[in-house]
């Protein structure tokens, strides 16, 4: 494996003041993609930044919602008693997601980052609406301007030289986060700071199926997950807002946007949701690959979209149990 050179910063303002500063440096988190990578000789960075000893980058929080740190590692994800209870799809993704040393170490950070078709957790952030916080540098003599995409305040101000300069943050829809294969917004410089996760409100439940051939150490055939909010009509139950994601079915995780609109207002019979689920299989495009054929991916879509929203449909109606 080829020689680098390894920092350790203690701060965002420091990792991205050497991000800028290195020639060919890539940002780590666990690794566990990125080293891959590396003894794959796909890629070659001549330095690698660490961003596990920023403190910043840690934590999970129920601040007006969910706050999720970029460094927060699967397994601190699958303890965490709230999203278990109040956002099931992302337990769900984290606690099928490897082994149990892979998810000690895997951020969820780095499986959004590296913009995989097959990336778990992007299904339950994409139905969970949430929002991905970015961070980069701007000089305080000519900061940019902003826009609907890139607005914020400044944080405190990093010297250098004797020139104070600023790093901005702004925050982007997941959903435009990824451009495609292992392809994000983020610009040179630019890490992810975090996830913020809307309060879903009563009578909401989410579910993340993911099919593969064997149960945890492999990456999904296929990915759907689900989020219901139901209303109660006598004996039936209507859908009052639904979001559907599906992974490993096109070139990026895609919400399934017809389907989501079929549903709308409709009760949630057997009928509807077969219905719903030819409709999500007529919006993915799968290709094939050694995993499965695009035509078998296709037909699982319709399956496993109907269960993902039964599942999310039993959680609204028993919020405490995660089965």
């Amino acid at each position: 494996m080829k020689a680098y050179e390894y920092y350790k910063p203690q701060t965002i303002q420091e990792a991205i003041y050497l991000m800028e500063r290195l020639e060919d440096a890539r940002f780590i988190a666990g690794g566990t993609d990125v080293l891959v990578l590396f003894r794959q000789k796909k890629i070659a960075p001549k330095n690698l930044i660490s961003l596990r000893n920023i403190k910043d980058l840690i934590g999970i929080e129920e601040r007006d919602g969910l706050w999720i740190g970029c460094g927060a590692t699967h397994s601190d994800i699958m303890k965490n008693v709230f999203i278990g209870q109040h956002y099931s799809a992302l337990y769900d993704a984290v606690s099928n997601l490897g082994s149990c040393q892979i998810r000690n170490v895997a951020t969820i950070g780095g499986n959004i980052c590296n913009a995989a078709p097959s990336a778990d957790t992007a299904c339950p952030l994409l139905v969970l609406d949430a929002r991905v916080v970015i961070v980069g540098p701007t000089n305080k003599q000519n900061p940019p301007v902003p826009s609907s995409e890139k607005a914020g305040l400044p944080a405190p101000p990093f010297f250098e030289g004797g020139q104070e300069r600023f790093f901005i943050e702004h925050q982007v829809d997941i959903d435009a986060f990824f451009l495609g294969p292992n392809k994000t917004v983020l610009e040179t410089g630019e890490l992810v700071k975090g996830f913020r996760i809307p309060s879903l409100g009563d009578n909401t439940g989410s579910a993340y199926i993911k099919h593969t051939r064997r149960q945890a150490m492999d990456l999904p055939i296929l990915g759907v997950a689900a989020r219901v909010t139901i209303e109660k009509d006598g004996e039936n139950l209507l859908c009052n807002d639904v979001r559907i994601a599906m992974g490993v079915v096109a070139p990026r995780p895609i919400r399934a946007r017809g389907a989501e609109a079929f549903l709308k207002g409709k009760t949630a019979s057997d009928l509807v949701l077969q219905e719903a689920g030819e409709i999500a299989a007529s919006e993915a495009s799968p290709r094939d690959s050694f995993r499965g054929e695009a035509w078998y991916r296709k037909e699982m879509v319709k399956v496993l979209t109907r269960r993902a929203i039964m599942k999310a449909i039993e959680r609204a109606v028993q919020p405490q149990e995660v089965k």
